[in-house]
């Protein structure tokens, strides 16, 4: 089956897109003889994504379109140099960065080869999926080993925001599930302010479909949300992005998610005790209440988030002890 069409920007957002693209030139001389063609993804009123050329080799033009395009640029263009110099050889990498405009929102990076790491799982043969854990933490934890620091734990603040979103939540059967999730989060904030969490300058999307792999070589893109967060956040959202899915790695299940998947993250940040039986279980968490199912997506999609949310509940009220969790 054919990939799905990137929707066609209307007439003033193509304007508008080739107007950025001129602007970019007269900032950045260089830019002249880049050719993009071909529109990958258009999110509107935010960015569009397009492949072409650039000096000879393929390339990803990315134009942010919204009110902060300049800032989303720069915050791209910066972390993009941050982890260059480190991740731009051996098998854990980044694209390479070519070229900014980033006073009119415009980037110009490495378009790399391979699959994204997603829908490469989804096509192989499941016994051959968990040889990519490993890598895929890997690749986190070289990401964000220079940043890495302790800071105060705040989780009330993530309790608010994923209360917010839970009160989106359009499917009553998830409604019920939710609240719990909410209360064990709850439950566990006393004991996670109790110590410092690890922090880093972390990818901010960090799921397996933004791990570009080809052969033993994993390259993270979409790095435009990077900034200091909770490094447990990005594994919860790298996790509970395919255990809503139901993607089947090892068979074993654990606070709703794979349990080789965390074993792998577990492993290759050294996570403490501490870690592992609150902070980790209070992300994942906040991981199931934030992205909220919508009307459209199909039945099956809503099933299998039903179950994962139960299975997550279920093992949120042993979080926080000595039980045997990730």
């Amino acid at each position: 089956m054919s990939a799905p069409l990137p929707p066609i920007p209307d007439f003033d957002t193509m304007e508008q897109i080739a107007a950025r693209l001129e602007a970019a030139i007269r900032q950045e001389p260089r830019l002249s003889a880049a050719v993009p063609r071909d529109l990958l993804r258009h999110v509107a009123g935010k960015r569009a994504i397009l492949r072409g050329d650039f000096e000879g080799r393929a390339a990803i033009f990315r134009i942010h379109l919204g009110a902060d395009a300049q800032e989303a640029a720069r915050r791209e263009w910066v972390e993009m140099q941050r982890l260059w110099p480190h991740m731009s050889t051996d098998d854990l990498r980044i694209p390479e960065p070519f070229c900014a405009a980033t006073q009119v929102g415009v980037t110009v990076q490495q378009d790399v080869p391979g699959s994204p790491l997603m829908s490469l799982l989804y096509d192989m043969d499941p016994s051959g999926r968990p040889a990519f854990m490993a890598p895929a933490a890997a690749w986190l934890r070289a990401a964000t080993r220079a940043t890495e620091d302790r800071t105060e734990a705040q989780p009330v603040a993530w309790i608010r925001r994923a209360a917010r979103a839970s009160a989106q939540q359009p499917f009553a059967r998830l409604r019920d599930i939710e609240r719990g999730i909410l209360a064990q989060m709850e439950r566990l904030a006393p004991l996670i302010e109790n110590a410092p969490w690890r922090t880093a300058i972390c990818h901010g999307d960090f799921h397996p479909n933004n791990l570009i792999a080809d052969g033993p070589r994993l390259t993270g893109i979409d790095l435009g949300g990077s900034r200091r967060l909770p490094v447990l956040k990005d594994v919860a959202r790298f996790a509970m992005h395919m255990g809503r899915r139901r993607l089947r790695l090892s068979g074993r299940e654990v606070l709703g998610v794979d349990r080789l998947c965390l074993a792998a993250f577990v492993e290759a940040f050294g996570m403490s005790a501490h870690e592992r039986r609150a902070v980790l279980p209070f992300f994942l968490a906040f991981e199931a209440l934030i992205r909220v199912e919508n009307t459209s997506l199909p039945a099956p999609r809503i099933a299998r988030a039903e179950k994962t949310y139960r299975a997550l509940l279920a093992d949120l009220q042993r979080a926080g002890t000595d039980a045997d969790l990730p």
